[in-house]
């Protein structure tokens, strides 16, 4: 049997929502052991980026539970913190209580994801995805109307400038451990990693090429150019059109205008030519005349007439549909990738979505060496919940 890359490694993430879980799930799909802390006492977590994690419900504000949560640190690999500056400081689990001087685990990987630079002045602010995008400079160039821009769900900031930013980052440290032998502080904040991954359209930008040398849906890639575009067919749905350079622009217009209605135009009388494609004093007409041929038939319809061509032009599917076209039929959840020929990603397709706060407490606990008395005493102190605690309490009543 193949052995995946990350077995072997140890995580530990405290709970979060979007950036670190996936963080996380990056490290789990490719073999890594990883225990998500949750807060006790809660009832259901919204995080579903789960997938081959184990859940220990423990409160490191007791002493007793700090004391666990310290030795599951100091024999992990890898930590990841997703709240905001000085949070796990405060609570005594810092980055200096394991990697400072005398500290507990000198080859320990210590990320921290935030959302603001740890050192700007919006260091102390709270924020969302949306927010760390628009200080990124990125989202005043995205397509939208021309009043305003529009922003692509949380995936720029949350995922790709956080999420996937500290797991590269964890990756990278632990590359260097292995010439060095020594861990490292690994920090990811969402308005530079979103910076980095935007890098082609900012630089783009800022020396005025091609691609972004006007104002914001004037420009080839921002919804100005009728060819890099969305068009709505006459069943609501949608197909996509990024036919960008020449040959690929002549393809399209050929097979769009061999499959709209015979003598089909705008204005008066007015047909797109593959020659045209560069006059921007065409695109507002170009624009109509796509606009209106695509409502012409359904988006299925269309599919069938580009598919096979180098038109650059396919039908956008649902989650659904583009599950079916994923190639891994033992599910429609999302597949890890990228693909590595002789070290796969752990199947992990059965797992569960959502872990359950606690789920495995018991079990990681006596993984640690916790007898059955030390695991009642944690119970007792309430470091494994208030619930608990007070179940045992009326049990040793009876």
């Amino acid at each position: 049997m193949p052995v995946s890359p990350l077995t072997g490694l140890r995580a530990i993430e405290f709970a979060g929502l979007a950036p670190g879980p996936l963080a996380g799930l990056v490290l789990a799909d490719w073999g890594a052991t990883v225990i998500r802390i949750d807060k006790p006492d809660q009832p259901t977590s919204l995080d579903v980026l789960c997938r081959g994690k184990r859940s220990l419900a423990i409160n490191p504000k007791v002493p007793s539970g700090l004391a666990i949560v310290k030795k599951l640190v100091s024999d992990a690999d890898v930590l990841i913190d997703p709240f905001r500056p000085g949070v796990l400081e405060k609570l005594g689990l810092g980055p200096d209580v394991f990697l400072g001087k005398g500290g507990l685990n000198h080859r320990l990987v210590y990320a921290r994801l935030a959302g603001f630079s740890r050192t700007g002045p919006h260091k102390d602010m709270a924020g969302h995805d949306i927010n760390y995008v628009a200080l990124s400079g990125v989202l005043s160039m995205l397509p939208g109307s021309p009043e305003k821009p529009t922003f692509p769900l949380n995936l720029l900031g949350d995922f790709a400038g956080g999420g996937l930013m500290c797991a590269l980052g964890i990756l990278l440290a632990l590359f260097e451990r292995n010439k060095s032998g020594l861990g490292q502080v690994v920090n990811t904040d969402m308005v530079s990693g979103t910076r980095y991954v935007s890098a082609f359209p900012l630089v783009n930008s800022l020396y005025q090429t091609p691609y972004f040398s006007g104002a914001r849906t004037t420009n080839l890639l921002d919804g100005g150019s009728p060819f890099y575009d969305i068009y709505t067919c006459s069943d609501g749905k949608w197909m996509s059109v990024g036919c960008l350079e020449p040959q690929f622009f002549a393809v399209f217009i050929k097979h769009f205008k061999n499959a709209l209605p015979k003598d089909f135009s705008v204005g008066n009388g007015w047909v797109p030519s593959a020659e045209i494609q560069d006059d921007k004093a065409t695109w507002p007409q170009m624009k109509e005349y796509f606009t209106k041929g695509f409502k012409t038939n359904t988006r299925d319809y269309w599919g069938k007439v580009f598919h096979g061509t180098d038109a650059c032009t396919v039908p956008i599917l649902s989650p659904e549909e583009a599950a079916s076209l994923d190639g891994h039929t033992n599910s429609a959840l999302p597949h890890p990738h990228p693909e590595l020929t002789r070290t796969p990603p752990v199947e992990n397709a059965s797992s569960d979505v959502v872990l359950q706060p606690g789920q495995h407490t018991n079990e990681v606990l006596k993984e640690s060496g916790l007898s059955e008395a030390e695991i009642q005493k944690l119970v007792l102190d309430g470091a494994l919940g208030m619930k608990l605690k007070a179940s045992l309490a009326a049990s040793s009543k009876l």
